[in-house]
């Protein structure tokens, strides 16, 4: 990811906004003709992807196990994305999460990724690994560890310092990764890897990029790497495709499919409101051709969309864009601009993001603040969206019709209006097609009626044979024509297709369309058959001269017909209006395909002997309907037995509906308590355990004057949250004002004491396309300051990221901490006056190792232990919310609190600080929340958006007690102080998922002194 998003740049973005020609300008296909490439399990010509000699789409999104610690709920989001229709996830690898220290790599509980990657093989995801050195995804560092920084030597090239580093880390990350890959690893390990990310968004080409290219791909296989290997282009910019591309525009590099990153779709108001944005660009097929046409860049390898926006990021003082944004690229946007890269011939998706999650603790970029929701397809509680449930649609006709991998153009079928843009795809092996109907422009609003006419074998069909289909404001549908389903022969329908299965060998169809809209689907058999209408209003006639049953009926509810031939198996069709069809889930078992009608999510099915046991969730009471093998006789809903009678056709459904949630009663927090927490301000604070700042080497791309310390914070190995610094000069009459000169990140601050009392605080903005990460400060000194002897200046940092590295320009070494400090005369002449300093903050040798890098700071009280659940406050001061005035610096706020959760419940949990409503508040402030030791997220009360952070389950205990702390940053104005704080429900469901707490300390004596 990138430079204006982190991963959607600019350049992604301008590169969707490229002309869009017409169907009739197509450029041509890619080779048809391109020889097939083996990589073991995996291969791929120029049409699609190859899994077990079958061609295959790719159809996936990504989650990031790093913004989810709590490592049960992995299999929870898993487990959702295969609901939602996913067959694959792609999973960036965090360097820096893993290492503190050069030499130092943990992959030990909540950075398990051993464990995660069985779990997406045993919920049936393939899996596409992104292993770095580098992946920018809005980290702190772009993903590099905190020490890198500390190098010289220029990152992303051949540079040999940077590439042993690299190759620390990938040796292990490899070796995890080759283990499961579905080629194994030639010891009996194996996985699901099918694609492998050996860099991100290179955009420098030189030949020092090119050789450390070489570099990255020579270690993957040295390691045991044996699946296909990509880079992700910043933009379809032609950049890195593999060697044999005939193409001379592109720039070739040592990969073996070439791939693209792109956030096109508009974005959201200030007011909260979606905005028309561009029309879906045409990537492939249909594209322009040359460097720059898609797969036209690379002919002989599938169109392969690494990043495709699923959501976009939102930053400090925004006015919360994540819901507006999960509305802009959300229901109808996926079906244009998903379906428009599908009839390009992009057989590989992967869309950022299918679950955002959670930036805790100090993960975040400078730009991003805690919360990585994304408008994603399940949000950061978890919640499946309503655009997950169009792709579960989506995914299931992708699911249902294989003959959709490797289609090509088949020319452009006579529509009754040139408002209506109809792409026409075909396999050659089948002659199966598919259809895909946009607004032309695709990013039309009008409400259109048409008819298009389309040749088949059979003859050429009016599409619909009577009447006209409806395209109603920004949409598109996704339709088959001439295509096996089953045993059956569709020769088209005006519906669109979400699963279909066999069941003791019946066909079972269902099809859904926009409710109120009428809807056509034609068959074809070699003698009448007999058609049966079980519920709904469905008419029907038999087309003898052609041999074919044509059904017509409104989208509304749920129809059912069941039709009986002599030379088909029977069929059952469900026909249904969009929203009825989330009601269905399938799923795959033992015994054969199932039909669940009714709960929100089925997670999984397993079939033993005659019992079916379902695990799921259910937001409210829900029917519950299912289509399974007679052989199965007993059903099981988290394992409790579901009484079935018989319902339509073939279907069997409960005597009772399935329990929902009950509702949740949440204890106020009260019974707090405070402490003065920066003891480091104090004239007299004993600093003497402290670092002296020295001749430090300098790696930052920061300049400096001459003649100071190197006063930056890395390179004392203190990468992440607050450092303290102390100096000491000796005063003088001409002392008139202080200057310090910093690098804190978006939305970072300083707060500077002499003598124990504060003269100022100054923080950076931050904001879009590029926050501003340093600054200058000035404040006038105490006229005690002034007098003979010596006085201490104290100053409290906030480091609220470094930056990313996404143009390879060593951005992520600009400078951390204090820069220079000078104090001059009143009117701002110079006036040297020697300061010794001293700096403290949390080192590369962690505290609290099971938390790990992203947890803690350099606070006193993160030092003390203040944050922990077993920490005793009982000294503390008593303290009411809101809180009327504090002190300047960090005061520290505790809480306990209980709660009793059902057990047979799934819930999120948030903290909510104020007014919820407002993204910013009247008074200044901000507050690091710590839950039960683990610090989730920096509350800024005057910058905003976020008001509510979500609390994994694991981390927040559901069943017992809890401790929240708070330290509090406040410069003492009036009214500058907490305000209220209260638990808030964001998610819940009944549902069989077991979540266990994180163990992790719980007291101070448990930290690494």
């Amino acid at each position: 990811m990138r430079l204006l998003r982190s991963s959607a740049c600019l350049a992604a973005i301008l590169a969707a906004s490229s002309p869009v020609v017409s169907a009739q300008e197509a450029a041509a296909p890619p080779n048809v003709d391109a020889p097939m490439q083996q990589f073991g399990r995996v291969a791929f010509d120029g049409r699609s992807l190859f899994i077990d000699g079958r061609r295959t789409i790719i159809w996936g999104s990504e989650m990031h196990y790093f913004r989810l610690p709590s490592p049960d709920l992995w299999r929870d989001i898993l487990q959702k994305m295969k609901a939602s229709g996913f067959n694959t996830v792609a999973l960036y690898f965090y360097w820096g999460y893993h290492s503190p220290s050069p030499g130092t790599y943990d992959f030990s509980g909540i950075r398990d990724v051993d464990r995660l990657l069985t779990m997406a093989r045993e919920e049936g995801l393939y899996v596409i690994t992104r292993a770095g050195p580098y992946v920018n995804a809005e980290l702190t560092r772009g993903g590099y560890p905190g020490w890198l920084v500390n190098q010289r030597a220029r990152a992303r090239t051949d540079n040999p310092e940077y590439e042993a580093a690299g190759d620390e880390w990938l040796s292990r990350i490899n070796a995890i990764i080759a283990r499961h890959q579905i080629n194994g690893d030639g010891k009996g390990n194996s996985g699901s890897v099918i694609l492998h990310q050996i860099e991100n968004e290179l955009a420098l080409t030189t030949p020092k990029q090119r050789r450390y290219m070489d570099h990255l791909y020579a270690k993957a296989r040295a390691d045991g790497i044996t699946v296909p290997i990509f880079h992700n282009d910043q933009g379809r910019n032609g950049y890195w495709v593999p060697e044999n591309s005939p193409i001379a525009e592109t720039v070739a590099g040592p990969t073996d499919l070439y791939a693209w990153d792109s956030y096109p779709g508009g974005t959201c108001t200030v007011a909260g409101e979606v905005t028309r944005g561009s029309p879906a660009p045409d990537f492939g097929y249909y594209g322009p051709g040359g460097a720059r046409g898609g797969s036209s860049a690379s002919p002989n390898t599938p169109g392969f969309a690494a990043e495709f926006g699923g959501g976009w990021f939102d930053y400090w003082g925004s006015n919360g864009g994540y819901e507006c944004n999960a509305i802009q690229r959300g229901r109808r946007y996926q079906r244009v601009f998903y379906g428009t890269n599908l009839a390009n011939g992009i057989g590989i998706q992967s869309f950022y993001m299918g679950y955002g999650g959670t930036s805790w603790g100090w993960l975040p970029a400078p730009v991003v603040f805690t919360s990585y929701d994304y408008g994603a397809a399940i949000s950061e509680a978890r919640t499946i969206r309503d655009k997950a449930k169009e792709l579960k649609q989506l995914g299931g006709l992708i699911e249902a019709v294989p003959d959709l991998a490797g289609m090509v153009p088949a020319g452009k079928p006579a529509t009754s209006t040139d408002k209506i843009r109809l792409y026409h795809n075909r396999l050659p092996e089948t002659d199966a097609r598919f259809l895909l109907v946009t607004q032309n422009p695709s990013n039309g609003r009008d409400d259109l009626r048409f008819h298009f006419t389309l040749d088949l074998p059979g003859g050429a069909y009016r599409i619909p044979s009577q009447g006209e289909m409806e395209l109603n404001g920004f949409d598109a549908k996704w339709l088959i024509a001439n295509t096996a389903i089953g045993g059956q022969k569709l020769v088209y329908s005006t519906s669109e297709l979400q699963t279909a299965l066999k069941v003791d060998g019946d066909d079972i169809l269902l099809f859904y369309g926009r409710k109120g809209e009428a809807g056509e689907t034609v068959l074809h058999y070699s003698s009448e058959p007999r058609v049966q209408v079980l519920e709904g209003e469905v008419t029907h006639r038999w087309d003898a001269a052609r041999g074919n049953l044509v059904l017509r009926y409104p989208h509304s509810g749920l129809a059912r017909v069941a039709i009986e031939s002599s030379d088909r198996p029977r069929a059952e069709l469900l026909i249904a209006d969009e929203e009825t069809g989330w009601q269905f889930s399938k799923q795959a078992t033992a015994a054969g395909d199932i039909l669940v009608r009714g709960p929100e999510l089925v997670r999984r099915a397993i079939v033993r002997k005659a019992s079916l046991a379902l695990e799921g969730d259910t937001d409210s009471a829900s029917p519950f309907e299912i289509w399974l093998p007679g052989a199965v006789r007993n059903v099981t809903w988290n394992d409790r037995p579901v009484a079935l009678k018989n319902g339509s056709g073939g279907s069997r459904v409960a005597s009772h509906p399935l329990p929902g949630p009950q509702p949740i009663t949440l204890p106020p927090l009260q019974d707090w308590r405070r402490m003065k927490g920066s003891p480091e301000s104090a004239a007299n604070f004993d600093d003497s355990a402290w670092q002296t700042a020295e001749g430090k080497r300098y790696s930052s791309t920061t300049a400096r004057p001459d003649g100071q310390p190197n006063l930056l914070m890395d390179p004392y190995g203190f990468h992440e949250g607050d450092v303290w610094y102390r100096g000491r000069f000796e005063g003088s009459p001409e002392a008139g004002r202080i200057r310090l000169y910093y690098g804190a990140g978006g939305s970072g601050m300083i707060q500077v004491y002499v003598d124990g009392k504060l003269v100022g605080q100054d923080e950076l903005p931050g904001g879009l396309p590029r926050p501003i990460t340093t600054g200058v400060a000035q404040f006038d000194l105490p006229d005690a300051a002034r007098t003979p002897g010596q006085h201490v200046i104290a100053v409290l940092l906030r480091n609220n990221g470094h930056n990313w590295n996404l143009e390879a320009d060593d951005f992520h070494k600009e400078a951390r901490g204090l820069v220079s400090v000078s104090i001059e005369q009143p009117g701002g002449r110079s006036f040297a006056v020697p300061v010794d300093w001293k700096l403290h903050g949390r080192g590369e040798k962690l505290p609290d190792p099971v938390r790990g890098v992203p947890n803690n700071g350099g606070l006193h009280g993160e030092f003390a232990g203040w944050h922990l659940p077993g920490f005793e406050d009982k000294d503390w001061s008593r303290a009411s919310l809101p809180d009327q005035s504090v002190e300047p610096g960090v005061t520290w706020y505790r809480t306990h609190f209980a709660l009793d959760l059902p057990q047979d419940q799934d819930a999120t949990i948030g903290v909510a600080f104020g007014d919820v409503d407002q993204p910013r508040s009247p008074v200044a402030y901000r507050a690091t929340l710590f839950v039960n030791g683990w610090n989730m997220g920096q509350f800024i009360a005057h910058v905003g958006p976020q008001r509510i952070f979500p609390i994994p389950r694991g981390i927040l205990n559901h069943n017992g007690r809890n401790v929240i702390a708070l330290a509090v940053i406040s410069d003492g104005a009036a009214g500058n102080a907490l305000e209220a704080v209260r638990l808030v429900t964001l998610h819940n469901r009944r549902s069989g998922i077991d979540v266990r707490n994180v163990e992790a300390p719980r007291k101070p004596e448990e930290l690494i002194r």
